[in-house]
C-alpha cells in the first residue's frame, strides 16, 4: 500500500445515483417545456395548406369549439369526448386581426446573443 487513496469506482452508487437523478431531471425538463408550448400555443402554425385550425375556444376542460378553413369557406365545428360534431358552415369567412407572426427561433437566439454595447 503506497497510502495514496483509490479512485471512486465508476460504478459506485453515489455516481448511478447521480446519473439517474440527472436522466430524470432532463427528461422532466423536456416534459415541462413541451407543457408549457402547448399552453402557450408556441408550438407552431396547425396546417398551412387548404386545410387550417384558423382559431380555437376552449368551453371546458375536454370540449372546443374550432373554426376550420377548407379552401375558402370555413366550417365551425365541435370537438369533445364523443367526437368532432359539425356544427354550422359559415356562410361569410371570418377575418381575424392577426398579429405580427414571432420572430423565428433563430432571429430570437441572434437577439437574445446580442450583448450590451456591442456593434453586431
Amino acid at each position: 500500500m503506497t497510502g495514496m487513496p483509490q479512485p471512486a469506482s465508476p460504478l459506485s452508487v453515489s455516481s448511478l445515483a447521480q446519473l439517474t437523478l440527472s436522466l430524470v431531471a432532463i427528461v422532466a425538463l423536456i416534459f415541462a417545456v413541451s407543457w408549457v408550448l402547448k399552453r402557450l400555443k408556441l408550438a407552431g402554425p396547425r396546417g398551412r395548406g387548404q386545410i387550417a385550425v384558423v382559431d380555437e375556444l376552449a368551453v371546458g376542460p375536454r370540449e372546443r369549439i374550432m373554426l376550420i378553413r377548407v379552401g375558402e369557406s370555413q366550417v365551425l365545428v365541435g370537438i369533445g369526448t364523443g367526437g368532432v360534431v359539425g356544427l354550422t358552415p359559415l356562410t361569410t369567412p371570418i377575418v381575424l386581426n392577426v398579429a405580427a407572426p414571432p420572430p423565428v427561433f433563430a432571429d430570437r437566439l441572434r437577439e437574445f446573443m446580442k450583448r450590451p454595447g456591442s456593434s453586431t
